[in-house]
């Protein structure tokens, strides 16, 4: 990417690359990953964090797929800008976090979906359950409304001029399409795409990617500050791998991958716990 041409350039790329000589390439395990059918839940007690970073997570479709953008029109409503569902719950409703957002790297095979949300640590149930809330909320009661789909639309297309206003911008772009094999015409054809977005398309693109009922929870806090997470039992870890115990909740109706539709209390939540013995391990 430059102020050059290909007759220009292949000389010198001949000549640094012409002795290279082909290797074996690996192959890449790119198998499917199936959805979980439950929840479970992820504690890592660290005393002392001034606050709870709550991540949940699940596989979802590779990049290169035919609803992608429609999925990017979806995941910039719940979670991929400032005023998404999630932060404007979060942050400007609640109070309880400086910024929550979702977001899917892109892979060529399947990708995370994950939520990230620091939260006060007073707040950290209370936070997970809002976070549910909206990935039940945009594929149930409350799928994206034409106002939020407009807002988006236009943010994705209006902003193309400034995202490639450098060559290092531009070289990002086209090693996209390379990298996740991607048709040639794609950045040429993507405002049209986006403008012919609909609700039907978004709302599927919801139901083809957000599983509320099969996420992995991780939470990372002070589990003594945390409350409703105070009584919980240490069991040892059958192995050392992780350095530390597992903790079950002390709570007789929680039982291991319990499906968070059904939390009453934090105590629920923690379901299963990984509580660091030697906290200094988080560190490294």
């Amino acid at each position: 990417v430059g102020d050059t041409t290909l007759a220009e350039i292949r000389p010198m790329l001949e000549k640094t690359f012409s002795t290279w000589k082909q290797g074996d390439v690996p192959q890449k395990n790119l198998a499917r990953v199936a959805h979980r059918s439950d929840s479970v839940v992820y504690l890592v007690d660290k005393p002392g964090a001034i606050q709870s970073t709550i991540l949940a997570g699940q596989v979802a479709v590779q990049r290169s797929n035919p609803d992608e953008t429609a999925i990017q029109a979806m995941m910039n409503v719940l979670g991929g800008q400032f005023t998404s569902r999630i932060n404007m719950n979060l942050r400007e409703d609640k109070h309880w976090s400086y910024g929550a957002f979702a977001f899917m790297p892109g892979a060529r095979g399947q990708r995370p979906f994950i939520v990230f949300a620091p939260v006060q640590t007073d707040k950290t149930k209370e936070s997970i359950l809002e976070v549910r809330k909206e990935l039940v909320n945009i594929t149930t009661s409350k799928p994206i409304t034409q106002d939020e789909l407009d807002k988006v639309k236009n943010n994705s297309i209006l902003e193309l001029p400034g995202s490639w206003e450098t060559n290092n911008a531009v070289l990002a772009a086209i090693s996209d399409i390379v990298r996740f094999a991607l048709p040639a015409d794609y950045w040429a054809k993507y405002p049209a795409d986006v403008k012919s977005l609909d609700k039907p398309q978004v709302d599927a693109a919801a139901k083809k990617v957000v599983n509320a009922g099969g996420l992995v929870w991780v939470i990372v806090g002070d589990r003594a500050k945390a409350a409703g997470l105070e009584n919980v039992a240490l069991i040892p870890c059958e192995s050392d791998r992780l350095g530390g115990c597992v903790v079950f909740a002390d709570a007789p109706s929680c039982e291991l991958n319990r499906n968070l539709i059904h939390l009453t209390s934090l105590a629920d939540v923690a379901c299963l716990v990984v509580s660091f013995s030697q906290p200094q391990h988080l560190d490294e």
